[in-house]
């Protein structure tokens, strides 16, 4: 397997690539440090590869080697694809999955309702279509289900006449729907990324790379990498079977914009064989290839599909959307169809749902904000909020927008019914790297805390009675954390400073060379000093437009986003001379494109 660069986590820890600290606490209370230079290795990388020095700094200062870049810069699949039987159960699971396809057998499909779990599904739906099998696919209901596979779908399943399913992206702590998936005479399929508890429960197969029994290189996949993997043994299954002889052998390629669209949405680390998925998914997403996501995208304004950022913040959450309010399958039918009117149609409803769920966001984001204020004066190392009535589907966006602010992990609970009441709550959290929410959430079920509860290390979704919550919360700030989390004061690694002057359309295109940019791999950012900040004026929902002026020379435009939710939008309006740590932006203006400076944080300029 080719080298690569440290993980976010190794990177976080390793002292050789750890620089000047800029900043201690800046205005959003957050701590800057410079990337270490590396000079002579960021030279040799430019040389030997033709890059701009700018893009040699970069590569060098996050821990890059030299014999690791060609792997980085052009990613393939078959450099970081491993043999897929190292998996364990998968070549159980194989045999039994060639076996039901020669036979005609209808399979189930049980997915998750989030992008992972709906680009898992759509990708195995068609591959299955694609092989001439009968497919019966249900998704749970957020709302009413719960995560994860229940008896009600399985037994749905089992009366539409399938003996085999496959959960996708779930299932891996389902043990009583399990177990009534087996009293029901059914074969269960897991394929899985989600953390695992020693003991596994009943399933025909299990494939996992986070079981706790599994060595390998893919702990990081999403489950539509994994269900990648698994598409790739059987293809190469069903061809030694002869299978192929009289139909085409589906082309696992042509669905790597759904691989790339599950992995980025998922966050997981954007290396080693993610970023191959990626980078070569959006290659064929930009092809336009997918009926679903090219509706989606003509609903969001979306010309072309190129970049990663735009199918994790603008296709990502129209898709959750319909999970999240109460219509779970459309996400999955969507990126499945093959159907022109129907994949618009479904697009457009996504398109409005998720106007819905950003206007409730909005609302239960200010309760939770007021619930975990004392928590934070108290200097508690985890949060959590509970409400009534806020809505189930909406809590795990809004967990995240208190990591974003208090730089902990959070978790938000939805109430059924008023505070004091006895209430049953469904909750979802959002980490930072060193706290594993996953393994504490399942260790809190495991203590008696919870009815329900699983998920990774960044994320995790539970059910709670209102009784067990300030136990459950004394229980999470007592969880051990790994060297260097630190609760209250997150930390902006910076790739270097640059002038005003030097921020033009050269250098963003330069810069783009590195994507595509995500978690592991964050899309450079830079310091730069404004001594005249101009025209500052607040647009939208507490974004700050702005221009950024040098002593002499041409302003870019500025624009800080949710800057007042972090408290940065006073000392912009007030035109404050301010060293202001950001990204570099291309956009097109009546028919021209120029440059501009994405705003994320700010410190008053000695």
């Amino acid at each position: 397997m080719a080298a690569t660069a440290l993980s976010a986590r190794e990177a976080d820890s390793a002292p050789s690539f750890a620089g000047e600290i800029l900043v201690e606490r800046s205005l959003t209370g957050r701590r800057w440090r410079l990337a270490a230079e590396r000079p002579e290795i960021a030279r040799t990388i430019s040389q030997l590869h033709g890059l701009p020095e700018i893009v040699g700094r970069v590569l060098a200062s996050r821990g890059l080697e030299l014999a690791a870049v060609p792997h980085f810069l052009e990613p393939r699949l078959r450099d970081w694809l491993p043999d897929p039987s190292h998996l364990l159960d998968l070549d159980r699971a194989v045999d039994r999955l060639v076996a039901a396809v020669r036979a005609g057998e209808p399979i189930g499909l049980i997915g998750d309702y989030d992008v992972d779990g709906a680009s898992s599904t759509a990708l195995v739906r068609r591959w299955l279509e694609a092989v001439g099998s009968p497919v019966h696919v249900r998704i749970p209901d957020r709302l009413a289900d719960g995560y994860g596979p229940n008896e009600a779908a399985f037994a749905s399943l089992e009366a539409a006449g399938c003996r085999l399913v496959l959960c996708l992206d779930a299932g891996t702590t389902a043990f009583a729907p399990l177990a009534a998936a087996e009293a029901m005479g059914l074969e269960v399929i897991v394929v899985d990324h989600h953390s695992a508890e020693p003991v596994l429960p009943t399933a025909l197969a299990v494939i996992n790379p986070n079981r706790q029994d599994q060595a390998g290189p893919l702990g990081d996949l999403a489950a539509v990498g994994v269900s990648f993997v698994l598409l790739v043994a059987l293809n190469r299954a069903l061809r030694v079977a002869g299978h192929f002889v009289t139909m085409p052998e589906p082309d696992l390629l042509a669905s790597l914009d759904l691989v790339a669209l599950g992995t980025v949405c998922d966050v997981v680390p954007l290396s080693g064989l993610n970023r191959a998925f990626v980078v070569q998914g959006l290659k064929v997403a930009s092809k336009g290839g997918n009926l679903g996501l090219n509706a989606l995208a003509t609903a969001a304004d979306i010309e072309v599909i190129d970049n990663a950022r735009k199918l994790g913040f603008v296709l990502g959450p129209r898709l959750n959307a319909g999970g999240r309010l109460g219509q779970s399958g459309l996400a999955a039918e969507l990126l499945a169809t093959a159907d022109p009117a129907r994949a618009m149609e479904v697009a457009t409803r996504l398109h409005d749902l998720n106007a819905e769920r950003q206007a409730l966001e909005r609302g239960t984001l200010e309760g939770a904000i007021a619930a975990v204020e004392p928590q934070v004066q108290d200097d508690a190392p985890v949060l959590v909020a509970a409400g009534a009535g806020w809505h189930q589907g909406i809590v795990g966006i809004v967990a995240a927008r208190l990591v974003e602010r208090f730089a902990r992990p959070a978790l938000v609970i939805g109430l059924d019914g008023g505070i004091g009441k006895g209430s049953m709550g469904k909750g979802s959290g959002r980490s930072r790297p060193g706290y594993d929410l996953g393994a504490a959430v399942i260790a809190a079920r495991q203590a008696g805390l919870l009815e329900a509860g699983g998920g990774h290390p960044m994320a995790a979704g539970l059910t709670v009675e209102e009784r067990q919550i300030e136990a459950l919360h004394r229980f999470l700030c007592r969880w051990p954390t790994t060297a260097g989390f630190t609760p209250g004061q997150a930390e902006l690694r910076l790739d270097g400073a640059l002038s005003l002057n030097a921020l033009n359309l050269d250098l963003a295109k330069k810069l783009e060379q590195l994507g595509p940019f995500g978690a592991g791999h964050a899309e450079p950012r830079f310091v730069v000093a404004a001594e005249r900040i101009l025209q500052a004026r607040t647009v939208g929902r507490g974004h700050v437009s702005c221009l950024l002026a040098p002593p002499a020379g041409r302003a870019i435009r500025g624009i800080a986003f949710r800057a007042a939710e972090s408290g940065l939008d006073r000392a912009l309006l007030d035109g404050t001379p301010l060293r202001l740590v950001g990204r570099l932006r291309r956009d097109t203006w009546q028919g021209q494109e120029r440059i501009g400076f994405e705003i994320e944080d700010g410190a008053p300029l000695a």
